[in-house]
């Protein structure tokens, strides 16, 4: 399926794994691995992932901060590949909330030159709809703003024509028709 969309659409393709099987079948199509935030210290996975010679793109667990992030990056370093992303997502403090420490950002690029922020999960309430994941995406456009103020590279967002029929997520997704407008604010923000 990645396969099909690389090839009908061009477009250079991210996709998470969560098992270390799966590097190698995805790293035959894809230009990124995507290490899920909850396994940033599988060594496994990451030494896996590593091996391909694709991107490595490392989300943060919330669980961590940004400075404990340089052991999952040796670990792909130390396996022959260079090419790391970090990515913040916020740190969760109990209380249904994510809550973002920017000083993540510039502490990351301690050890990786690129360091994404992903503006739709940092605000995700886990457990803050009654028993299922809320959000506020009203936030968004001022967390990719801050981002951007703390050095981020990249941006990640996901984006739904009507999020409140989204399958999973949509109460920390943008709608499509408002992504051009927070797009055209980071590029003002110079």
């Amino acid at each position: 399926m990645l396969a099909d969309i690389k090839s009908k659409y061009g477009l250079r393709l991210l996709t998470d794994i969560h098992e270390a099987w799966q590097a190698k079948l995805a790293g035959e199509v894809v230009d990124v691995l995507q290490i899920p935030a909850f396994l940033c210290r599988q060594t496994d996975l990451l030494v896996a992932a590593a091996k391909t010679g694709k991107t490595v793109n490392i989300k943060k667990a919330q669980f961590l901060s940004g400075l404990d992030m340089q052991y999952p990056v040796q670990k792909v370093r130390e396996s022959g590949n260079d090419n790391v992303w970090l990515t913040e997502r916020g740190n969760i403090y109990g209380y249904n909330n994510l809550v973002v420490d920017f000083r993540n950002i510039p502490d990351m690029k301690q050890f990786t030159d690129t360091v994404i922020m992903d503006c739709t999960h940092s605000v995700q309430r886990p457990g803050g709809a009654g028993g299922k994941t809320g959000g506020n995406r009203e936030y968004v456009p001022s967390m990719a703003l801050a981002a951007k103020a703390f050095g981020a590279d990249g941006y990640f967002f996901e984006i739904h024509p009507d999020p409140e029929k989204a399958l999973s997520d949509g109460p920390n997704m943008l709608y499509l028709k408002d992504f051009e407008s927070v797009v055209c604010s980071l590029v003002r923000a110079n």
